[in-house]
């Protein structure tokens, strides 16, 4: 199992290995943790920041980090949650991340 730990909520989630941060919208059901839009990487209203455990997330694709250059999150802290997979333990932060048109 892997472990989520997201702020500002403070609560740590069990998901499964290779599991998409999308799949928090089943185990926090009465919480919109992550807005989601397009669920395809197109949008950007997903944007997390991760705090920890960077290398326990998928790869970012090369459209992935072009969108996110675009929306002003390219420094390498961030990432889409529609497009991560996780496999460990990481650590998230879901506040104040409008995109910087």
């Amino acid at each position: 199992m892997a472990l989520l730990h997201i702020l500002p909520l403070n609560v740590t989630v069990h998901l499964a290995e290779s599991a998409p941060l999308s799949d928090l919208e089943f185990e926090l059901k009465d919480r919109d943790v992550i807005p989601a839009g397009c669920r395809a990487g197109a949008c950007g209203a997903c944007v997390i920041e991760v705090l920890k455990g960077f290398g326990c997330l998928s790869e970012p694709t090369e459209r992935e980090l072009e969108l996110l250059t675009f929306l002003g999150y390219g420094d390498g802290r961030f990432r889409l949650a529609c497009q991560c997979r996780i496999n460990g333990a990481a650590t998230i932060n879901t506040e104040n991340l409008e995109p910087h048109f």
